[in-house]
């Protein structure tokens, strides 16, 4: 519900128990689990992503942010400690709700792209689609091509091997190695944890595009709209089947790690 742009996730859990979603018919409760593809997911009577489309006189809004390190990719923080959302970094009037699809955790930087378009952001976040991700990271220390070669065969998390992930030497010194790496699943934090289990944590991690949605020389902490070509060419992107190892792996994690893209 919170990738369909339903709410942050205490509201949409808040609607849960209220006793305002079905799925399939049945009233559902918190902790049930339903995929938006085969489930048939109501909130209030209307499809899960009709209720969370814009009113007829809200248009849909396309936003490419630079998220700097230490702002959280939430609408609203929900510890109450203060901390700068996406949405803070974002001020304009007559748009309603606008989410962030996917997320960057509090450290990392880079692309966000922020909508009101809910059919949008589900298709570009759920794993079974595989949408491209790349990132710059910089990792401690001079990685091996031993390791790196690991890293791109895949490495064990949570007991399943990470997909094949492309990465490519930008600089490599002693101290530190500077890599551009693409990924098309989204675990948790998966890149740093991955780094980390190889022996060369994160020092600093950039989202550089999502899918053909590029970061370019937009400065961090600015935002702008997409144009017109861009809107497109994301809504082609999502409009593709989904791929079969994707299909595989969202069936076979049943429900896991769908919540958001959180690789980084």
């Amino acid at each position: 519900m919170a990738r369909a742009n339903l709410g942050s996730r205490r509201s949409c859990e808040e609607i849960i128990a209220a006793g305002r979603v079905a799925v399939n018919g049945r009233v559902a409760k918190l902790g049930d689990k339903a995929d938006p593809d085969t489930d048939r997911i109501e909130v209030d009577g209307r499809p899960l992503f009709a209720a969370a489309s814009p009113s007829a006189h809200e248009p849909f809004v396309y936003i490419a942010l630079n998220k700097p390190r230490g702002v959280i990719s939430s609408l609203e923080d929900e510890l109450e400690e203060g901390r700068t959302t996406v949405r803070d970094l974002i001020q304009i009037e007559g748009v309603g709700h606008i989410y962030p699809v996917g997320r960057l955790d509090k450290p990392s930087e880079g692309l966000v792209l922020m909508t009101n378009d809910g059919a949008l952001a589900h298709r570009l976040t759920h794993p079974r689609y595989e949408h491209e991700k790349v990132y710059e990271v910089t990792v401690e220390g001079h990685i091996a091509d031993a390791v790196l070669e690991q890293w791109r065969r895949g490495v064990m998390l949570d007991g399943r091997i990470t997909a094949p992930a492309p990465i490519e030497v930008l600089e490599r010194g002693h101290d530190v190695t500077r890599l551009r790496v693409i990924l098309r699943e989204g675990r948790k934090r998966q890149i740093r944890r991955v780094a980390a289990a190889l022996g060369h944590p994160v020092r600093r991690l950039i989202r550089l595009s999502i899918g053909p949605l590029e970061l370019g020389d937009l400065p961090s902490g600015q935002w702008r709209y997409l144009t017109e070509k861009e809107v497109g060419r994301l809504q082609r992107r999502a409009a593709e089947e989904p791929t079969r190892r994707g299909a595989a792996r969202a069936t076979r994690r049943n429900g896991k790690d769908h919540h958001a893209d959180a690789s980084a």
